[in-house]
């Protein structure tokens, strides 16, 4: 790279190394010191700051962090590898498993928004007894992506540690995290509104004149999960006058985010005389029409299912599923938007960006049995 003549100073010189740390020393001798304060003095920042920027650390304004980074290429020094430009060409997209027919149809969405703004995205998905999130971050990192953007990781478990997050952020990369939130992570979140989700459901079938409503979802810990809990029990409360634990406790069914699960949380519930039972995927939903079916009965005439995503094909299913629909489209393009204004060196405020799903009235909910 050469620079633009300036008074005093050579138009051209070699890179120098430069670093607060040994294996960063320049070609000439000049103490590190030295070196801290002629870039502190071109950035106009402390050589604290500078030794921040230098070794990755968090805590550093953006626009300052581009200051010491502006200042070392015009004092001649070459960047820490871990600081120098990524590609603007990569983002990294890290999915759960595929099987799921929500997860393409969202990265279908993110991978053609980030196409159109001269990107191109690199799918990265989790499989049983694969990768994990840790090691799929690494690889992409080491492709030097611009950012990566994160569909129901580690984020969403609230068991998981968070401070995978903040060491990836004090190494200057980008990310959005879609579905799920932490108060432990200084970045934007893009979610569904879980809560109205479970109550748009309720109140559905309590039109219906169901009043034995059971909710089929995953394992506790993850967020969505605990959300769509809440939306529920207040639900059945304000619609039923039942009290929390008695919902939490009797019609509450924890299982995988599969069809085999959906059948065993749907069977479970159905002893327990539910006549309407509401699932946190639709492929749970699948799995809960097939546990009625099994045990005699017909969906919906005595049993309604309401599935969540509103996957491709859904509405061609046997019944056709009544669900509540994600708002995909819009929350790939948000994710991708907040992602780019990042990238940009406008990181987007700690906050989380919910989306207000919708009810899409299908043939597997009828009114209740007598």
């Amino acid at each position: 790279m050469t620079q633009q003549p300036t008074t005093g100073r050579p138009a051209a010189r070699p890179r120098r190394r430069v670093g607060a740390r040994a294996g960063t020393r320049p070609v000439q001798s000049t103490p590190v010191t030295t070196r801290l304060a002629d870039i502190a003095a071109q950035a106009g920042v402390s050589e604290a700051t500078v030794s921040r920027v230098l070794n990755g650390k968090p805590g550093v304004a953006a626009t300052t962090r581009q200051s010491v980074l502006a200042a070392l290429d015009v004092l001649g020094y070459e960047r820490p590898v871990r600081l120098r430009q990524r590609s603007e060409g990569l983002v990294g997209l890290i999915t759960p498993e595929l099987e799921n027919p929500i997860f393409p149809a969202l990265a279908q969405v993110i991978g053609q928004a980030l196409t159109r703004q001269g990107y191109t995205p690199v799918l990265a998905t989790q499989t049983p007894g694969g990768s994990t999130e840790d090691e799929l971050t690494e690889m992409l990192v080491d492709r030097g992506v611009a950012g990566i953007i994160y569909v129901s990781g580690l984020h969403a478990d609230t068991t998981a540690d968070m401070e995978r997050y903040e060491r990836l952020r004090a190494q200057g990369v980008p990310f959005v995290l879609v579905d799920g939130f932490s108060p432990k992570v200084q970045a934007p979140f893009i979610s569904p509104d879980d809560r109205a989700a479970t109550t748009l459901a309720v109140t559905h079938l309590v039109s219906l004149g169901h009043t034995r409503i059971g909710l089929a979802l995953g394992p506790k810990r993850f967020v969505p999960v605990q959300r769509k809990i809440e939306g529920f029990v207040k639900a059945m409360q304000d619609q039923l006058g039942l009290a929390a634990h008695t919902v939490e406790s009797e019609l509450v069914q924890h299982s995988l985010y599969t069809l085999e699960g959906g059948q065993a949380a749907a069977t479970a519930l159905i002893e327990r005389e539910c006549t309407a039972i509401v699932c946190a995927s639709d492929m749970m939903a699948l799995g809960a029409i097939r546990a009625a079916r099994q045990r005699g009965l017909d969906v919906p005439r005595d049993v309604s299912v309401v599935g969540f995503d509103d996957s491709p094909l859904i509405a061609f299913t046997d019944p056709p599923l009544t669900t509540i629909r994600k708002p995909v489209p819009a929350m790939g393009q948000a994710a991708v938007r907040t992602l780019l204004e990042e990238i940009g060196g406008t990181p987007a405020p700690h906050s989380e960006f919910v989306f207000m799903p919708e009810l899409v009235v299908r043939g597997s909910t009828a009114s209740a049995p007598r």
